[in-house]
């Protein structure tokens, strides 16, 4: 196995790391949406997701460990997929908001601050911003 494959697959368990993730956060509340599968697929795609590995993860999505990133930005970009999985179909239950806290400390947000962080999340969200303005929002979120 050369260098690059060895990379390759590296990249590709994280992502499916985070794909299975964001689907538990999806079906937290026992029910998977028109609106959430529609994301779901959508992100499947952007991450390389196979339809065999869409499948597995959905039968079983605690079989990949969340991998957090290094870099903080790409915390954040991980926190905004998370955070629009749980504000797609416009109803925050109190354990998707539980879950995506559990997330958020996962991805190695200070536990002090993930309050604040997930609250600020969301409001972003109502806002319907782009993950440019988000990941510059709460990067800037205490200035």
């Amino acid at each position: 196995m050369s260098i690059s494959d060895l990379f390759d697959s590296e990249f590709k368990n994280r992502n499916k790391g985070h794909f299975s993730a964001i689907v538990r956060v999806a079906i937290a509340d026992g029910d998977l949406s028109k609106e959430e599968k529609e994301f779901l697929d959508k992100l499947a795609s952007q991450l390389e997701i196979s339809a065999a590995e869409y499948e597995e993860i959905l039968e079983n999505p605690l079989k990949y460990p969340i991998n957090p990133p290094y870099l903080h930005s790409q915390r954040l970009e991980r926190l905004y997929d998370l955070s629009r999985m749980v504000y797609v179909d416009h109803i925050l239950g109190p354990k998707q908001k539980e879950i995506l806290t559990k997330f958020a400390l996962a991805l190695g947000f200070t536990p002090g601050n993930v309050p604040f962080i997930i609250d600020k999340a969301l409001s972003l969200l109502v806002m319907n911003v782009d993950l440019d303005t988000f990941v510059y929002e709460m990067t800037h979120m205490n200035k």
